[in-house]
């Protein structure tokens, strides 16, 4: 099929390539130029494993192609995708005027029958917007064009992506249109040789279960971190009850990992614009709301177990951090509870060195400038280098390379060995045996 995918951020860029992958005519549409160019070029601008060479193999063999011009590419579209960005308005609701902006091009440049899809993360009642603001457009030009809009939410892991894409767990397409339907079973039958993974629902039906989806995680996780702390304060280990809720199949192990908080793209604008969705119904989303607050919370857990045991005046101390993504397997720093640990540290007069394998970059993009100015906050180039002389180890992010570290240099390396796991990692007895002063996420931390 000919496909024009709008937005080259993390799910148009995916969407495309994967579509391509499959022996679709991809074309990407993106307003930055520069972003456009170095596309050309081979330079990506995120960071997601197996991503570069599904997009340089689909590239060269013409399948996928990148351009700034819409007009340029609706030529012989079939399926337009929008996967524009939708971030949080003031109140936390989404912000839709980058979907209406290319809703409006579309309907001013639309020629024959397509089907619009609403790939990026939208309320419930954006296809029904989109579906106006193109025939405001067609009405004004004065075309009697056909066209369906489709809603069609990603369930990308970020890290895992590839993976997610073209193995999905389920594809869930809203449509209220039969000929949508067909064209959108077509696309996917690749993806389901195995089984049949697509869900067709409502156009209503499929905006609402991306949110409810994200939305249960985020539930799981703060409900894990929750009992946590409830464990700190009853001397219960909260590995043992996580291993025995999660060992009942009702309940499973995914997401009750107790940590620092969730952080990312979704998880944290889902919820809030979920609760902003209940507040437009006049709906008292109390759940919710209590998700959103436990998980503002525990993101100031790492500094919380800082001020616990060094103090609130951290002035002359240095701190090692290790991790700055959100996640392991990604680049990305939106809405990390590294930030809210590095912004306390150095509020609290502490100089902080940190290290991340990949997000580098991206935090001396994202993070104040002033921090770095002052040489409170730097960047190292070695994992181990983030502990010289440092009075604590504080593990934000549970990459690979931090899970079974050489405690001998550490030791060797920190000026005192303290340890504050905020994704409980390390195993307290091992660490405590090595010499170090060990406290984790609801763990029995004596």
């Amino acid at each position: 099929m000919n496909l024009t995918v709008i937005g080259t951020g993390y799910v148009g860029l995916v969407s495309g390539t994967c579509f391509a992958e499959m022996g679709n005519n991809v074309v990407c549409v993106d307003v930055d130029q520069t972003k456009v160019e170095n596309l050309k070029q081979g330079k990506l601008p995120i960071y997601e494993p197996g991503l570069d060479p599904l997009v340089l193999r689909n590239a060269e063999q013409g399948r996928l192609r990148f351009t700034s011009s819409l007009a340029e590419a609706m030529e012989k579209t079939e399926v337009f995708f929008i996967a524009v960005g939708t971030p949080p308005d003031e109140d936390g609701s989404a912000d839709l005027k980058y979907v209406q902006s290319v809703a409006r091009e579309i309907g001013g440049l639309l020629q024959s029958y397509a089907v619009i899809v609403d790939k990026s993360t939208v309320p419930v009642g954006t296809a029904e917007l989109v579906r106006n603001t193109v025939q405001v457009e067609l009405d004004r030009r004065g075309v009697d064009v056909q066209f369906d809009v489709v809603s069609n939410p990603e369930f990308l892991k970020e890290g895992a992506a590839i993976e997610d894409f073209m193995k999905p767990d389920r594809v869930v397409i809203g449509s209220d249109s039969e000929k949508a339907r067909e064209l959108m079973r077509q696309l996917y039958a690749p993806f389901n040789r195995n089984h049949e993974r697509t869900l067709f629902m409502g156009v209503r039906d499929a905006e609402m279960t991306k949110y409810a989806a994200n939305s249960m995680l985020a539930t799981k996780i703060s409900f894990i971190n929750e009992i946590a702390n409830l464990c700190e304060k009853l001397d219960v280990d909260v590995e043992n009850v996580r291993k025995g809720i999660g060992s009942d199949s009702r309940i499973g192990m995914s997401f009750i990992y107790p940590g620092c908080g969730y952080g990312g793209s979704c998880f944290p604008k889902d919820v809030q614009a979920l609760i902003r969705m209940a507040d437009g119904v006049d709906f008292e989303a109390g759940l919710l709301k209590a998700v959103e607050s436990r998980n503002l919370t525990q993101k100031a857990w790492v500094s919380d177990r800082v001020k616990e045991r060094f103090g609130d005046d951290l002035s002359n101390m240095t701190f090692g951090v290790w991790g700055l993504s959100f996640k392991p397997g990604t680049d990305d720093m939106r809405e990390a509870p590294a930030k809210v640990l590095l912004a306390d540290l150095l509020a609290a007069g502490a100089r902080v060195l940190a290290y991340d394998p990949v997000a580098m970059d991206v935090a001396r993009e994202e993070l104040p400038a002033e921090w770095f100015d002052s040489d409170s906050l730097v960047l190292t180039d070695h994992q181990y280098d983030a502990l010289q002389g440092v009075d604590a180890m504080l593990l934000v992010t549970e990459w690979k390379p931090f899970r079974n570290p050489d405690l001998d240099a550490m030791k060797r390396l920190m000026r005192q060995h303290v340890i504050i796991d905020g994704r409980n990692q390390y195993e307290p007895k091992l660490i405590r045996e090595a010499g170090f002063e060990y406290t984790g996420v609801g763990r029995i931390n004596g």
